[in-house]
């Protein structure tokens, strides 16, 4: 089978394209398990299901047995409603296939076709399809369910639509970002829009978090060394005539390098208590890391 085997192209576009419709959030990828397990059936590839609940994992045998090469996807979609107009654009309202988890595990399974048909591969490959990754928990659940023991190497890919279509980019170094979320809740004192003096307005406490927060990277952080920190929700308030006591921020940190990371972090805590100090409220910020920065060591690069 050629790689530009128009059969197999269109059964890979179909394919991509059911999953569209039929997008799953973490950890409820049900149907989409059910739907790779139904393709790796028709291959004839050996699999477990049910892996760190909904992921799959799949072999291929080859050489002697030895250490593997792995190949990874992730299946999840994220709570967003679709609003493409497509023909096949999401049927499950509010939940879309919004960073191209579908073309990524379309595009595993190709892989896995073409290699299972080889018949002759120099090593075994294990195929990986991962669930919540939107979550950052996935991967580590596969890890704990045994998805890594014997396997030597493994790559993995991201759709990007700066590239061309059909135009495969690598690089040594770090590729992708760590992924932190940071949660700020501000209790001012609650009042009435026409007596501001008696209040402690928590929007105004936010909207000074949020501008003092964009000059962490721009005046904190070393140019050479990328970051981002976004607010990406703010909450507050019941109705237009009372001042809100109550405040929710939540946003993201990515950083490729530890130091950068824990630095920033410090700076966040840091223009917590002075905000919270300068405006007289109760500020309280907590921080869930996630997932690492993705690292390609030099000699996996070249191969890939």
């Amino acid at each position: 089978m050629s790689l530009t085997d128009s059969k197999f192209k269109e059964h890979l576009v179909q394919f991509r394209r059911e999953l569209h419709r039929h997008p799953e959030l973490a950890f409820q990828e049900t149907q989409t398990a059910e739907r790779i397990c139904r393709e790796l059936d028709r291959l004839g590839i050996t699999y477990t299901n049910g892996v760190a609940e909904t992921g799959i994992l799949a072999e291929i045998p080859g050489g002697d047995g030895g250490p593997a090469v792995a190949l990874r996807a992730d299946i999840d979609a994220l709570p967003i409603l679709e609003e493409t107009g497509l023909a096949f654009a999401s049927e499950h309202e509010g939940v879309m296939h919004a960073c191209g988890h579908d073309g990524h595990t379309t595009m595993v399974l190709g892989a896995a076709e073409l290699l299972a048909r080889d018949g002759a591969l120099p090593a075994p490959v294990r195929i990986l399809f991962q669930p919540a990754e939107e979550k950052g928990a996935g991967a580590q659940a596969m890890i704990a369910a045994g998805a890594l023991e014997g396997v030597a190497m493994i790559f993995g890919g991201h759709v990007d639509r700066n590239y061309d279509t059909g135009v495969i980019v690598t690089h040594t170094g770090a590729v992708n970002a760590s992924t932190d979320t940071f949660s700020i809740e501000i209790e001012g004192k609650g009042g009435h829009a026409a007596r501001p003096h008696e209040s402690v307005d928590s929007v105004v406490v936010g909207s000074m978090l949020v501008m003092a927060i964009q000059t962490i990277v721009s005046r904190e952080v070393n140019p050479a060394h990328p970051a981002v920190v976004t607010v990406g929700r703010f909450e507050a308030g019941t109705a237009s005539n009372v001042i809100a006591g109550r405040a929710l921020l939540e946003g993201t940190i990515r950083t490729q390098e530890a130091p950068v990371r824990e630095a920033i972090i410090q700076s966040l805590t840091r223009i917590c208590d002075s905000v919270a100090n300068l405006h007289n409220a109760t500020i309280e910020m907590s921080v869930r890391q996630g997932v690492p920065p993705v690292i390609n060591p030099p000699e996996m690069a070249e191969l890939a």
